[in-house]
């Protein structure tokens, strides 16, 4: 069995609690050179924490990472939450990590995406008292995705995944896709949607594609830029005043493996009203419903999971 590691600095005063998370996906592994970076400054006392906590997790999902695949039995960052039946793998990564999440305020867990693109920040939604992701914290936490360092943010994830499930059962009728995770109504929660549910604040920040050799420093500028912004390091945060704004509000799976792309698309590549997107294996056409933005494309999922989003520009970040 697989062990899970966290380093913490704490200071003498008392401030903010930090968790910087990476490797939720064992492929994505700019997040933890990024860490590893960090705690290597503060172990050689080349940063000083002023006060509060950080705690790091270079590596969250070691099955996952030790097999270089998204996945180590399941998507990790799908229905997070503990359990007492662990059953596979990500089970018994949850049990571990949603109460070290509990005693924290703040996630900043680090990503990277398959098709290229620029880096961006998933934002969580708006204040509300609704009964998908209740958030009172959001003005808070959008100043803060405004100095990480990337010039677009995203949400609506939550609404997007409960549409998404609601599609899949209609589709499959009750019958099994995948895991069975993937019908499940809390599917959509990851771990910055978990770390909101305790209260606190949390962002995904997608630092570039996997393999892009400039991500590691978008993580690594981003963690720097967060642990001054909340006052627990000394340094000045170049302030970023606005940035492009997009919600998701479509999620399209793969019905088949052979499913295909028209063309390589690109996160935040425009499409028009009706433009062809792909074919399915049946020669079916799919199009865009309306228009707006491609976000995560993946050429390479495989039949059940998603292929691709749609968002729509918004001025919530500006």
């Amino acid at each position: 069995m697989h062990s899970f590691q966290a380093t913490q600095f704490s200071a003498v005063e008392p401030g903010r609690r930090l968790l910087v998370t990476g490797a939720v996906h064992g492929n994505e592994v700019c997040g933890t050179q990024a860490i590893r970076r960090l705690i290597a400054e503060f172990e050689r006392d080349e940063r000083r924490l002023l006060r509060g906590c950080v705690t790091f997790v270079p590596i969250c999902n070691p099955l996952a990472y030790q097999k270089q695949q998204r996945n180590g039995d399941r998507n990790l960052n799908r229905r997070l939450r503990p359990t007492n039946e662990p059953k596979e793998f990500e089970d018994h990564v949850a049990n571990w990590l949603c109460p070290l999440m509990a005693r924290h305020e703040i996630l900043l867990d680090l990503h990277s995406f398959q098709a290229n693109g620029k880096p961006f920040v998933m934002v969580g939604p708006e204040n509300n008292d609704g009964p998908l992701q209740p958030v009172r914290q959001a003005d808070e936490e959008v100043a803060w995705a405004k100095v990480l360092g990337v010039q677009r943010g995203v949400d609506g994830w939550l609404d997007t995944y409960a549409g998404g499930v609601a599609q899949r059962r209609s589709r499959f009728a009750g019958r099994e896709v995948g895991s069975s995770v993937d019908l499940d109504e809390q599917y959509g929660v990851g771990s910055t949607e978990y770390m909101r549910s305790t209260g606190g604040m949390a962002l995904t920040l997608e630092c570039g594609q996997h393999q892009d050799t400039e991500a590691p420093e978008v993580a690594y500028q981003a963690i720097v830029n967060t642990l001054t912004h909340f006052g627990l390091i000394d340094g000045a945060v170049p302030a970023v005043h606005s940035m492009a704004g997009l919600r998701l509000h479509h999620v399209e799976d793969k019905h088949h493996v052979d499913d295909d792309f028209v063309k390589p698309w690109v996160s935040f590549d425009r499409v028009a009203e009706g433009e062809l997107i792909g074919h399915r294996a049946s020669g079916e056409a799919v199009h865009a419903p309306v228009a707006g933005c491609i976000v995560f494309p993946n050429s390479k999922a495989q039949a059940g999971q998603e292929w691709f989003y749609l968002a729509r520009d918004i001025e919530r970040f500006r």
